[in-house]
């Protein structure tokens, strides 16, 4: 589905680059709850004997878990307009968006009968998330829109074992439905309800076999835009 999406917009950015006449440019204040399904660290090897399995999270299960987060950010995007109904479009937040920092404490064995008590932390930051999509007028002011986005992962950790994790990117989709009201000077506002899906990852620390993984990272918005078409 991501391949046919990405060939969709590079299909009808070659078609608007050559056809377009007019073009549009805004800035777009967005709420948003992402959610992350199935956090957790795994540990492995000789590690894993010594440890008792803890998660990214405060909480301590067998099971990843799952956590939410309340954000707002704010976006520029550029459209271009092929047609009265088709326009391509580029949304990109220039700000960083961190996670709150989690902690939990291990029990490291250091003999039979003495355990240590050692504190982890770890907090994500989401770095340049951009957005390539297109989208479809239904009507005078009613759309829909659909496309794939692209964010840099970059993990900052203190954890008791010394290792470090490495950054990553992550790859999704995004579709919307809204509502979009221009004036004759073309100026214009629009409100928009949108559901971004991102792929899991699963990244090793840079001295053991330990690995933090994410199943899945979802995200529903809500989001009001102010631009001008020229």
């Amino acid at each position: 589905m991501k391949k046919f999406l990405m060939a969709a917009v590079v299909l009808l950015g070659s078609i608007s680059l050559a056809n377009a006449e007019r073009f549009s440019i805004g800035v777009t204040a967005t709420g948003a709850l992402f959610t992350a399904d199935d956090a957790s660290e795994i540990f492995s090897g000789d590690h894993a004997g010594n440890r008792t399995s803890d998660k990214v999270t405060k909480k301590t299960s067998d099971e990843g878990e799952d956590a939410e987060a309340l954000v707002g950010m704010a976006s520029i995007f550029v459209e271009l307009n092929a047609n009265d109904r088709i326009s391509l479009g580029v949304n990109y937040v220039p700000s960083s968006l961190e996670s709150e920092t989690a902690e939990n404490v291990r029990l490291d064995k250091t003999t039979t009968d003495t355990r240590t008590s050692k504190t982890n932390s770890i907090k994500v930051a989401f770095e340049d998330l951009t957005e390539y999509y297109i989208s479809l007028n239904l009507g005078e002011h009613f759309y829909v829109k659909g496309g794939v986005s692209t964010v840099d992962v970059e993990t900052k950790e203190n954890l008791a074992t010394g290792s470090a994790y490495g950054n990553t990117d992550l790859d999704g989709t995004i579709t919307a439905v809204g509502f979009n009201n221009e004036l004759d000077n073309g100026l214009f506002i629009r409100m928009e309800a949108k559901y971004m899906d991102f792929d899991g990852t699963t990244l090793t620390s840079s001295n053991t076999d330990n690995k933090v993984q994410l199943k899945s990272l979802e995200g529903a918005s809500g989001s009001l835009s102010v631009g001008k078409t020229f």
